[in-house]
């Protein structure tokens, strides 16, 4: 039997788009392609953010026949998909609120872009963000392990002056951030990619809720994504991608949630590392981040996931905040597709062990969950069905996960506590 890996599905590419209605039956305000994105045309799939007046509320996806306006037809949909949720909804009740009425003032936050040999996608982000609406943050790009001065050179050169440049030799996403962390002045530490596009509004969102609770450790958001023209970026988009659906939430560990019974060992569902940030203290108090774990270690993973428990452990809340959006690039090949499918298997692995092995103390209630814990993990990278009418960015909606990426997963997952015991042999904790 050949051991060639099985060729991608063919999918068709769909065009993605911003439509902003000022209600959920209401006018449309403004629809437009996401940013960066080509000009929409009839004659073609389009998967679409629905914001109301402003606020990310849904997502639809819908067919424009040839020569109709796509922003008609996304409207119908966006209005069929609203008025399912109720008027009563989350995104309603969003809508309703008032943006010139916020939480409170954003502490000082320092954004962290950790980044290697990719001057083309990080300058596309640096702009981002240097758009945003937060009126006091300073921005710091992490050149981890570079083979060439091409990061520096951009940055000093290009960005002098608004952007600060960090040098950190030893290989490892953990590492990097903790060494961006370091430099830092923020009250508050925020981390995305190099492959996103920010919202204007994104650091505003994201770091207005910690002013407004004193006990906030760590807040996430919302990431989507910013072109679907492959088929590796459909699957990866149309089985969860990293949205963590249009609804807020709060994560206390003196509350656990009652449909969580592993929290906070579901890392995964609190957020993602492109887009997250923590209250400095906080972060410090858990000890920051793993530097044996995350892209560029054995661990291949889990760095995010590991700091989420940390922080919630250490006794803080995480909250999650939809408002808080950025358009992240996935990756386009059928072998980055295989290659993330494995590297998510290992950094969940990875990152239980890493919280064994780092905090002894949660060793019985690991144990205690962890059955569960894997049984979760395999339902959640078994094959998966259709659903028919559902649209890319839910689990099971529109596309099979192939059977050969579930494995792919699953051995990822077995390997993740060597990947990760190797990076610490290999001097990967500081």
């Amino acid at each position: 039997m050949s051991s060639r890996p099985a060729p991608p599905p063919p999918l068709r590419p769909l065009s993605v788009a911003e439509l902003d209605l000022d209600a959920p039956d209401g006018n449309v305000l403004s629809f437009r392609p996401a940013p960066g994105g080509p000009p929409l045309v009839g004659g073609g799939d389009v998967y679409a953010l629905v914001r109301l007046r402003g606020r990310p509320a849904a997502t639809v996806t819908g067919t424009v026949p040839e020569g109709q306006d796509p922003a008609e037809v996304l409207t119908a949909l966006a209005r069929e998909r609203l008025a399912a949720a109720g008027t009563g909804s989350d995104a309603a009740r969003l809508a309703a609120r008032s943006r010139s009425a916020p939480e409170g003032a954003p502490p000082r936050t320092s954004v962290i872009v950790a980044t290697r040999e990719r001057p083309g996608s990080l300058a596309r982000a640096l702009d981002s963000l240097l758009a945003q609406d937060h009126p006091d943050h300073e921005l710091i790009v992490v050149d981890n392990a570079p083979r060439t001065t091409d990061t520096r050179d951009l940055v000093t050169k290009e960005y002098a002056g608004r952007v600060r440049y960090v040098r950190e030799d030893t290989p490892g996403l953990a590492g990097a951030h903790n060494t961006g962390a370091a430099a830092a002045d923020g009250d508050v530490l925020a981390f995305t990619d190099d492959d996103v596009i920010a919202d204007p509004h994104w650091l505003t969102a994201l770091t207005e809720p910690f002013t407004a609770d004193p006990g906030l450790g760590c807040a996430t958001g919302l990431i989507l994504p910013a072109r679907l023209a492959t088929p590796a970026q459909i699957l990866l988009e149309a089985h969860g991608g990293f949205a963590k659906g249009f609804a807020p939430r709060l994560y206390d560990p003196a509350e656990p949630p009652a449909d969580e019974p592993l929290f906070p060992f579901t890392a995964g569902s609190f957020g993602s590392g492109a887009n997250m940030a923590f209250r400095a203290g906080a972060l410090r108090k858990a000890g920051g981040f793993d530097p044996a774990t995350g892209t560029g270690t054995p661990a291949k993973g889990g760095d995010d996931l590991y700091a989420f428990v940390a922080v919630l452990t250490a006794g803080f809340r995480l909250r999650y905040t939809p408002e808080a959006l950025v358009w992240h690039h996935h990756r386009e090949t059928w072998q980055d597709l295989r290659n993330q499918a494995y590297g998510y298997g290992a950094g969940l692995t990875a990152y239980l062990t890493a919280t064994l092995v780092r905090s002894p103390r949660l060793l019985p209630a690991l144990l205690a969950r962890l059955p569960r814990g894997l049984a979760h993990a395999r339902a959640m990278t078994a094959s998966r069905g259709q659903t028919p009418g559902g649209v890319p960015g839910e689990h099971g909606t529109h596309h099979p996960w192939p059977r050969g990426l579930s494995r792919r997963e699953r051995r990822g997952m077995l390997y993740g506590p060597i990947g990760y015991l190797a990076a610490r042999t290999r001097g990967g904790t500081r």
